[in-house]
């Protein structure tokens, strides 16, 4: 319930919005007077004496240093929406309706019906960015810039110029524009060494229109992922963020850029001291490949992975949950043709560890397509090395799955009673065995199985029958094992389980 009740009340906001607390506190204290032959006593308390401070910490030389190289950018743009965000439907009436031809002219009107007009809206929105070459090349949001027909890109002096979108990628949320003719603008670097938790840095943005503003904060978190991103290395600061900061820069002490402002997590829509940034390292990589190229190439594996669990190290009899599982290799990617399968834990790439899933889909993005890399993976109880030569990834490329064929059973198809709680029948409509029943106690329910679940493996192999499936069981207790790694299907969405097969203290 309380996961439920935080989910709708978090927003995640790109350009985040405005809150204002007024707090009203006062207090009073009254000494009474005793009787004259009372004499209160009255114990001097220790002052507090405060050293003097030889160096006050101050950000003033570095703003004054940074701050022309920050901008505002204003875009203009249209967008086609239709009016039925009014919350009402037009009937749809018959011909000889003497109410028809008025619904149909207004429902045109307002964008509904068969012969509805779109209604064209302009837009305005403000954003921040920062100049990184002295030519006029300007790192921003994509979120900021995205479909703009107008880009206009004012300077910490008050100059306007007008901007050009020379590339955007919308998996990190990054753009650059271009401001044409300069040859010796301001401009600042990006940070080369890894910042730390605990670090200071200092945001320069331009929060609802009010261009030049400065707030400071640490950094309170490294390597967040946020919802709705397709990215999930952000850090966390606390620097106040609000709407118009988006695409601002986020500076360490040495006056280079650390990240790239994005996003805010707020209950309220206000700057709750939650606000994320991209990461130097990633804003420099992509901000090169779309000046070189307008666009951003990534490296593709062709794998659907999930993170591993407790229970599903268990049941393939890693040490601890780390990795990321394969559910489904994409057919023909290069992740099949090196000979990777369903089952598979990815536990490194060139050596390196990985820890989850996420973990494997950025240092793979991160390799250029082309790339050979030695992938170490963990099979039936053992380590084993391979080598992939990584493809091109397209937006919205997905892994896809075998073509599927009704199985052709050697039982009656009966609902069957197993002995990890859960009834089955035999899929009639393709692989596997659909679940008809859970026990509400069982360990089966207590783990998310549910009615309708399709259970296509258990153990790494294939089953289509109740015989097939308890053969499989029976054969993780025999290796010693008190896990089984189950792969089902929900929703045309593959995933990986771990079972335990008796109950854990």
């Amino acid at each position: 319930m309380r996961s439920k009740f935080l989910a709708s009340t978090r927003r995640w906001i790109g350009a985040s919005a405005l809150a204002i607390l007024v707090g009203l506190g006062g207090g009073s204290a009254f000494l009474v007077a005793s009787a004259p032959m009372a004499t209160a006593q009255v114990q001097p308390a220790a002052q507090i004496s405060v050293p003097a401070v030889a160096n006050p910490l101050s950000f003033a030389d570095l703003v004054e240093a940074v701050k022309p190289a920050v901008v505002s950018i204003v875009v203009e743009g249209e967008t086609d929406q239709q009016m039925s965000q009014f919350n009402f439907q037009f009937p749809d009436l018959p011909d000889d309706s003497p109410f028809k031809d008025f619904f149909d002219q207004f429902g045109r009107q307002f964008g509904q019906g068969p012969n509805a007009r779109p209604q064209a809206r302009k837009y305005m929105a403000a954003g921040s960015g920062f100049v990184i070459s002295a030519d006029g090349y300007i790192v921003t949001n994509n979120h900021v810039v995205d479909k703009a027909d107008k880009v206009t890109v004012t300077f910490d002096n008050g100059d306007e110029r007008s901007g050009k979108v020379v590339g955007t990628d919308p998996r990190t949320d990054l753009a650059v524009v271009k401001v044409e003719g300069e040859t010796d603008l301001p401009f600042v670097n990006f940070a080369e060494d890894d910042i730390r938790v605990g670090d200071w840095v200092v945001a320069v943005g331009n929060p609802f229109g009010l261009g030049g503003t400065v707030t400071a904060g640490i950094v309170s978190a490294r390597g967040r992922d946020i919802a709705g991103s397709a990215y999930g290395d952000f850090l966390q600061i606390d620097a106040a963020v609000n709407t118009g900061n988006s695409g601002g820069p986020a500076f360490n002490l040495h006056g280079e850029v650390v990240g790239v402002n994005t996003a805010i997590f707020s209950p309220n829509g206000g700057n709750v001291g939650i606000a994320f940034a991209i990461p130097a390292n990633v804003v420099k990589q992509v901000a090169g490949q779309l000046i070189e190229k307008g666009s951003v190439t990534r490296g593709f594996l062709g794998v659907g992975i999930q993170d591993v669990t407790r229970d599903i190290a268990d049941s393939v009899g890693l040490d601890s949950p780390r990795g990321a599982l394969v559910t489904e290799p994409s057919a023909g990617g290069p992740a099949v043709k090196a000979g990777i399968a369903s089952g598979d834990v990815i536990t490194a790439v060139d050596g390196d560890p990985i820890d989850n899933a996420l973990d494997l889909s950025r240092t793979i993005a991160a390799k250029s397509p082309g790339t050979k890399v030695e992938l170490t993976l963990w099979r039936q109880g053992k380590e084993q090395k391979v080598s992939v030569v990584l493809g091109t990834l397209k937006e919205e490329q997905q892994p896809s799955g075998s073509e599927q064929t009704a199985p052709q059973p050697d039982e009656p198809a009966q609902p069957t009673p197993s002995s990890v709680g859960v009834t089955l029948v035999p899929n009639s409509e393709g692989e596997g065995l659909l679940v008809q029943d859970v026990d509400p106690n069982s360990i089966a329910a207590d783990k998310g199985f549910a009615v309708g679940d399709t259970i296509l493996e258990v153990d790494n192999k294939k089953v289509s029958t109740a015989r097939e499936f308890e053969d499989a069981i029976a054969g993780v207790k025999d290796s010693g094992r008190n896990t089984a790694l189950i792969k089902a299907e929900r929703g045309g969405n593959v995933r990986f389980l771990g079972l335990p097969l008796e109950a854990k203290d």
